[in-house]
């Protein structure tokens, strides 16, 4: 069964003609799908090239009931964001890291990946053909899914014969609504990933066992979930959907990426910002007692950004930490804001400008 596309009834599509941003409510943008117009689609069989690839009207998808997707969860995706800069430009972060993780990805689930020019490429054609959806600047972001999946059909397991890699976006704002920090609660029950698995890619089947561990989480006040290591349950390793940072006086530690940590691109980046204004950054095991002890956490990803964490909860232990203007966390915010909103100069070369005056119709004729 070859897939096939089909236009979603919520989607209104637009021409260039149209108003210079959609019907939406920036105000009250959370971090919920919210359907645009349009989605880019390309398709290979194993061990061949992709396509050159289509933007076609958002919509459903249907693959075959057996496909490596479904059965086996042969599948990654990636999560970036475009950004409208005080200039009026449209930009990406470092879109080139997303497109090499999936590279990455797709090695170790043994799925053919589009190349880092097709995947950069896909990503600009999807925002260009949904650039109304990009909010002003201050009131959201542009989030970016592209998805690789094994859309081939398969029964016994082994890799899919035919892939594709779909890319699709969704205006959002913060991910976590509380107005001050997370009040994060290390799970000693359930574990995120172990070492030989997974949980250094971003593979699909890696978020929803976090799910009834985070749903237990919320239900108790929490905003999110901290996971420990599986050999040994002593060291932190992730929160839910981000990474972890630690600071006490000048050094600033993180887990190693080691297999079972994502190589997260915020992370990659706030890193070295950091270095820049002087402090040490340690990757290396981080154990509960350090968490405990520390002056100050925080997390950083692409949904998250970098947002302080206000209480870290062990079992019946609840400590609380520095929070607010003079944290380090606030000064890393605004640094990397800066960069991605055009407030300062981008000398680092992480962001890539979108030619926003190309219209839809370049891609659909």
């Amino acid at each position: 069964m070859v897939p096939t596309v089909h236009p979603s009834s919520s989607s209104c599509l637009t021409s260039e003609a149209d108003e210079k941003y959609a019907n939406v409510n920036w105000e009250e943008l959370g971090f919920t799908l919210i359907p645009t117009d349009y989605m880019y689609v390309a398709k290979c069989k194993q061990g061949e090239s992709f396509s050159e690839g289509k933007i076609v009207p958002y919509g459903d998808i249907s693959i075959s009931p057996s496909a490596g997707i479904l059965n086996y969860g042969q599948g990654l995706f990636e999560g970036l964001k475009a950004y409208r800069t005080q200039m009026g430009r449209i930009t990406l972060f470092r879109p080139e890291q997303n497109a090499l993780r999936m590279q990455m990805g797709a090695d170790r689930l043994c799925m053919t990946p589009p190349s880092v020019d097709q995947f950069v490429e896909a990503v600009k054609q999807t925002v260009i053909a949904n650039k109304k959806w990009v909010p002003p600047l201050g009131k959201g972001t542009l989030y970016i899914r592209p998805l690789l999946i094994g859309s081939g059909a398969v029964l016994g397991i082994a890799s899919a014969p035919e892939y594709m890699f779909v890319v699709y976006v969704s205006p959002v704002g913060n991910y976590h609504k509380v107005s001050s920090g997370l009040n994060l609660k290390v799970d000693h029950t359930y574990r995120r990933a172990h070492t030989g698995g997974t949980g250094g890619v971003k593979s699909c089947t890696n978020y929803s066992p976090v799910v009834k561990s985070l749903r237990e989480a919320k239900s108790a006040g929490f905003s999110d979930v901290l996971f420990l290591d599986a050999a040994t349950g002593r060291n932190i390793e992730e929160v839910s959907t981000c990474n972890i940072f630690v600071v006490k006086e000048n050094i600033m530690s993180t887990p190693p990426i080691s297999g079972t940590i994502l190589p997260g691109i915020t992370r990659k980046s706030i890193s070295e910002l950091a270095r820049d204004i002087g402090y040490q950054v340690q990757e290396r095991d981080v154990s509960v007692d350090e968490l405990l002890e520390a002056e100050e956490v925080f997390c950083k990803g692409t949904a998250v950004v970098v947002r302080a964490v206000e209480s870290v909860t062990f079992y019946e232990t609840k400590i609380k930490y520095i929070t607010g203007e003079n944290a380090l966390s606030t000064k890393l915010h605004v640094m990397l804001t800066n960069i991605q909103m055009g407030v300062v100069e981008d000398t680092k070369d992480w962001m890539v400008e979108i030619n926003d005056t190309i219209g839809i119709d370049t891609f659909l004729n």
